[in-house]
């Protein structure tokens, strides 16, 4: 089975989580710029709140028995100082039925092993 595992980091993080996840053997990594918030409802510097804080999204394709590892090392290296901050982001995962490459049209996943 294979999953998506989609981490919302610091923009400032990206280039260093990009780095270990290649170091660690997942160079499949799709990058977006995105912007929100999360529990802290945003940024207030006096009377002005932010409440869209510039974020970067992380997607990529694993195979399942992968997830612990991959995770660790986002987590590991998106993380500010050793305790964390607020602000540090966000991993979700979803299962991922199946994947076709458009080049050459082949499918990965489920149904193929069916």
């Amino acid at each position: 089975m294979m999953i998506m595992i989609r981490a919302i980091i610091r923009p400032e993080k990206a280039d260093a989580v990009l780095a270990a996840l290649m170091d660690a053997g997942f160079p499949a990594v799709t990058k977006y710029s995105v912007a929100g918030r999360g529990k802290q409802r945003g940024i207030k510097i006096g009377e002005v709140t932010y409440d869209e804080i510039p974020k970067t999204m992380l997607m990529s394709v694993i195979q399942a028995e992968d997830k612990d590892f991959v995770i660790n090392t986002i987590m590991n290296t998106a993380r500010t100082g050793t305790k964390g901050a607020f602000g540090d982001g966000k991993i979700f995962i979803n299962e991922v039925d199946c994947a076709y490459t458009i080049s050459s049209g082949i499918m990965e996943g489920a149904e193929v092993a069916a």
